[in-house]
């Protein structure tokens, strides 16, 4: 039986309760509203089909490209992050791809609001005196509409993989770029469309999922700021804003300083490009909010000024280049410094000593603890306490023709998830690299724990062993800990700091004796008994989701 409030009933609803509810406004504001006649004055036939082919377009790269076709929430993605310029294919498809359904839906329903605002700006007809629709391959609405707007968006991201400090993934410099060029035009518009953000993203979710079921449970997270790309971000902002300040001069339109200043601030603070962070230890990140804000504060009044400037009447010439000047140097200081940390190459050697691992065509995936992040420290740097010296621990996958390093599963991650799947690949092609982690947590102490990989052609392989591990239960003066040898899990039992027995772990429902110590393990707990005695020393770990 179909619940009303669940499955196809709710599902048509929807589109049908938006469709009546833009025929109701449109009937009630038809004598006076001109907001039809103004969409055909600038985009053809009313649609802005350049953001639905940019839009179809990035989709079609996850689909297709990245594997998203038969692997919707994992698809490949190490392969086509723009890790070096001596890997052009990461840097072609860096910007287009994207790292899971949720990236995707973020970044593509960001675009459905915020680019049709830029390319109504950019227009599909003319706008400038004297130059017809048509007269040119340039004014021509087809080719503007289906070819120049999703062009732009395509040097965009190119730009944007070009000029990024370290591998990019996902389209979200681009949705910069958009707000940018939109901003030094319509910035109070711009702000609307940035709210219409939240109304797509939600009427997707309400068609997908009518209703869910929400309950507590425990969850691997980091912070909300943790991997923002507040460069890429940017990078992609700066780049648009410059586009839209040349065709502001270019169509000699006048802008106000006080709209420009609003606008930007109000748009760069909500979409967060305050949150500069950095790494700080294992699992552990730093955020500098504060420190964010002023730059906020600087970039909003660099776009002021640059916009300003562009009054031909109430400038001269030299201002007028000073304006624009401003604008260019944060890109030229961006570019500067992303040109040698994009010419570096992985460094095989620092991989040689982590461990066992698993080689697939060119790929080889590991597991590793407190190694440094090849990438993140490739340039040696220090400032303010901070460094980018960091090391890491996790899965790494390292493609060396490639110019790969990357941690793909955190420590903390396969710790709380047990099992995790990495895919590898390219254009064409994709096999996946299954890990999973068992573990023993010594009551009051830490846990011992074993990780394994495994492809899709072979059986599991060993590939990394911790510690030893000590419960806090002293039994009859003797120690317990739990140890792993030769892929085994082990008891042992000491005394003034050395082993006197040990053994391995009993099966379910079964004992063992060490020393007059019983052990029994009931489920996926370890007791000890001595006479009457009963202490729970371990119990296994468990996995969520």
């Amino acid at each position: 039986m179909v619940s009303l409030l669940d499955g196809w009933p709710i599902r048509v609803a929807i589109p049908l309760g938006l469709v009546l509810s833009i025929l109701v406004v449109w009937s009630l504001d038809r004598p006076q509203g001109k907001w039809g006649t103004a969409l055909r004055k600038r985009f053809l036939f009313g649609v802005p089909w350049g953001t639905l082919v940019s839009v179809v377009g990035v989709v079609a790269v996850y689909l297709f490209v990245q594997g998203g076709w038969d692997h919707w929430r994992n698809p490949v993605t190490v392969a086509f992050a723009s890790w070096s310029y001596l890997y052009p294919l990461g840097m072609l498809l860096g910007s287009f791809s994207h790292a899971g359904p949720g990236h995707l839906i973020g970044n593509m329903t960001s675009t459905l609001a915020l680019a049709p605002l830029a390319e109504y700006y950019f227009s599909h007809y003319p706008t400038e005196r004297g130059e017809e629709s048509g007269s040119s391959w340039r004014t021509n609405p087809w080719i503007r509409a289906f070819v120049l707007f999703p062009l732009g968006a395509i040097v965009i991201g190119l730009g944007t993989s070009v000029l990024a400090w370290g591998p990019v993934i996902g389209f979200s410099g681009v949705v910069f770029a958009f707000v940018g060029f939109a901003l030094v035009r319509y910035p109070l518009g711009t702000i609307v469309a940035l709210s219409a953000q939240g109304v797509v993203s939600t009427l997707y979710q309400a068609f997908l999922d009518p209703r869910i079921l929400g309950e507590a449970s425990t969850s691997f997270s980091r912070p909300w700021w943790f991997g923002i790309a507040v460069q890429g971000h940017t990078l992609g902002f700066f780049l648009g804003a410059v586009a839209g300040v040349y065709l502001l001069r270019k169509r000699d339109v006048r802008s106000s300083a006080l709209r420009t200043w609003t606008g930007s601030f109000v748009l760069l603070m909500s979409l967060s490009l305050w949150a500069l962070w950095w790494y700080r230890g294992l699992e552990k990140y730093v955020l500098f909010r504060g420190l964010g804000v002023l730059f906020v504060l600087a970039l909003s009044i660099l776009v002021t000024v640059a916009v300003r400037t562009t009054d031909r009447e109430a400038f001269g010439p030299t201002v007028r280049q000073a304006g624009t000047v401003l604008l260019l140097i944060p890109l030229v200081a961006m570019a500067g410094i992303a040109v040698p940390i994009n010419l570096t190459t992985v460094d095989g050697d620092g991989t040689a000593d982590v461990g066992s691992a698993v080689e697939i065509d060119g790929y080889t995936v590991m597991y590793a603890e407190n190694v440094p992040n090849q990438k993140v420290s490739v340039i040696d740097v220090s400032l303010g306490g901070e460094t980018t010296q960091v090391n890491t621990s996790g899965v790494i996958v390292v493609n060396e023709n490639r110019e790969i390093w990357s941690r793909e599963v955190s420590k903390g991650q396969l710790a709380h998830a047990g099992r995790r799947t990495v895919r590898v690949g390219g254009v064409g092609w994709q096999k996946a690299v299954h890990v999973k982690r068992e573990g023993w947590s010594a009551s009051g102490g830490g846990t011992a724990y074993q990780v394994w990989l495994r492809s899709d052609s072979n059986r599991w392989k060993h590939v990394f062993s911790s510690d030893a591990v000590t419960a806090d239960p002293v039994l009859a003066g003797k120690q317990v800990s739990i140890a792993v040898h030769r892929d085994r899990f082990t008891l042992e039992l000491s005394a003034n700091n050395s082993t006197v027995a040990s053994g391995p772990l009993p099966a379910p429902s079964s004992s063992i004796t060490l020393r007059g110590v019983t052990f029994e393990r009931t489920n996926d707990r370890i007791v000890a008994v001595i006479d009457d005695t009963r202490v729970q020393v371990a119990k296994k770990e468990t996995y969520g989701s």
